[in-house]
């Protein structure tokens, strides 16, 4: 198939640069590939989203909106200790009024209906797996997974080849550590100038609760416990219509200590004295989990290459601060549109996103993140400064760690006593959440985690990490089993994966590769 455009991915980012292309350039034949079975079905955000840009691209939505869409009335912010709450003063950026809890697996659905109505081909069900690079080291389109491989690898009854979109630009989309967006990096050395990436797993539920407990509207926000000092993190509960609430938290994947499970302090955190009695009673209606990269402008990787470009969280563009980023995603992809529309190639966009309003944006918070890798009291007093000072700090706060890099070995690190009690509220485990992500993979497919070296997880990182796959997963799809002959091997429980990509990015040894697996293949959640 040849495009003009070629989109990898139905999220915020692709779709609106999709509209925008065909609201400027009508005669563009333009395409959207998504991996999900559905557009929607793997989207997952908090999600609080300023309007402004969506209004810019888009006016008509707020005359039909998501079915998921409550103005925003309200904020709380505190510091939760194990027993009780400090309420601390409402950080600017998280005045709220004027913005929309939202669905970001029902706003993309709208979102490609209208690019739809202008002519653009949206696609799911196509996973994107490779790209095509021409002789002369440009990006020619994009290679599809190939469907109906058996286990072993080897081709099935059904077995289709993937086929070849050709485009003469490529525009990534993925979201954040997109399989795609890591082959360009590092093929074209993106990341040659920036800090490496940092990330956040995020776990959401969507909760049904008794009637009178929900005030629609309201938007809080902890940090503290049941985290410690050294780990960065912080929960949300936002208030829906319908007796309704999204309940999430968030791990910072810079976390040092080799014995945390980010899940289990998502479930200890609904147990809180002052948070259980709201969830008490109620019952989960959907869950799924995401990384967010967080990194902020430092951590930005060049966004444009010959013959393709990077936008939305495939470069980064969350404000974390703000915890948003769906309003970012949006100008990006607007400004990858109306960039290609002038100059008819990606060269130039990379400085024209930088010196663009999401650019300032980022770079007036740059040193937010980066403040709490020195732990959380200096991040609060940095954050503070940099609320007062709007940013204009003359220095940045570099980070010149990866993630994967700061896990410290069990013999080396005295993990914090944590004294997390029994749980009564749902869901009972990992398994338990996974059903509430309603994910799917046919088990007759190869594994679309590929471990270069299983001899590491069980000689050396035993040892030296105590395998941190079986933890930092909020899925269980990583298992060290008792071989009959004695020893252990790794088991991958592939179909239990959400796609968050935690495992990609925070195997201490970078012998995990998150690949897409059969196009159509995944969660498929439900409102989130």
């Amino acid at each position: 198939m040849e495009y003009d455009v070629v989109l990898v991915g139905a999220g915020p980012a692709g779709l609106s640069c999709a509209i925008r292309l065909k609201q400027l350039k009508p005669e563009l034949n333009v395409c959207v590939l998504e991996k999900a079975a559905a557009v929607g079905a793997h989207a997952l955000s908090g999600a609080v989203m300023e309007p402004g840009p969506l209004d810019a691209l888009a006016p008509e939505w707020r005359e039909s909106p998501p079915e998921i869409c409550v103005p925003a009335l309200r904020d709380e912010f505190r510091l939760l200790t194990r027993k009780g709450s400090m309420r601390l003063p409402l950080p600017p950026q998280l005045h709220n009024r004027g913005n929309f809890i939202i669905s970001l697996g029902l706003l993309t659905p709208w979102l490609a209906r209208k690019a739809e109505s202008l002519g653009v081909d949206v696609f799911p069900g196509f996973a994107a797996a490779a790209p095509l690079i021409s002789a002369d080291g440009v990006v020619a389109g994009v290679q599809l997974g190939d469907m109906g491989l058996q286990k072993d690898g080897t081709p099935g009854p059904n077995f289709t080849p993937g086929a070849e979109v050709r485009a003469r630009t490529t525009v990534v989309a993925e979201g954040a550590r997109g399989s795609l967006a890591k082959q360009l990096i590092r093929r074209f050395g993106l990341d040659a100038r920036s800090s490496p990436q940092s990330y956040g797993l995020g776990m959401k539920e969507l909760w049904q609760l008794p009637e009178g407990r929900v005030q629609p509207g309201l938007i809080q926000h902890t940090l503290g416990w049941p985290l410690d000092s050294r780990t960065y993190g912080g929960s949300f509960i936002y208030h829906l219509d319908k007796n309704r609430v999204y309940v999430g938290f968030v791990v910072g994947l810079d976390y040092e200590d080799p014995r945390l499970t980010p899940f289990e302090a998502f479930q200890q955190f609904k147990h809180h004295r002052e948070i259980r009695p709201l969830l008490e009673g109620g019952e989960i209606l959907a869950a799924g989990a995401r990384t967010i990269a967080a990194g902020g402008w430092q951590s930005i990787p060049r966004l444009e290459m010959p013959g393709a470009m990077l936008i939305g969280d495939s470069g980064g563009g969350v404000n974390v601060p703000k915890i948003k980023g769906i309003h970012q995603a949006i100008r990006s992809g607007m400004l990858a549109a109306e960039h290609l529309a002038d100059t008819g190639a990606p060269a130039g966009f990379d400085a024209r996103w930088r010196a663009s309003p999401g650019g300032r944006e980022l770079r007036a918070v740059r040193n937010f993140k980066p403040g709490f890798k020195r732990g959380l009291w200096f991040g609060m007093a940095n954050a503070g400064f940099e609320a007062v000072t709007g940013g204009r700090t003359p220095w940045t706060l570099v980070n010149r760690t990866p993630d994967h890099a700061r896990l410290k070995d069990l013999s080396q690190y005295e993990s914090p006593a944590r004294d997390w009690g029994e749980r009564a509220l749902p869901p009972r485990d990992r398994l338990a959440s996974v059903f509430f992500a309603s994910t799917s993979h046919d088990e007759s497919q190869p594994a679309h985690l590929k471990v270069l070296d299983t001899s590491i997880c069980i000689e050396r990182c035993a040892k030296e990490f105590g395998n941190p796959c079986q933890r930092f997963c909020p899925a269980n799809v990583y298992e060290m089993v008792d071989e009959p002959s004695g020893g252990k091997r790794l088991q991958i429980n592939a179909a239990n994966c959400v796609h968050c990509k935690a495992c990609d990015i925070k195997d201490p040894y970078e012998i995990i590769n998150w690949t897409p697996p059969e196009g159509g293949s995944g969660p498929n959640y439900q409102s989130l």
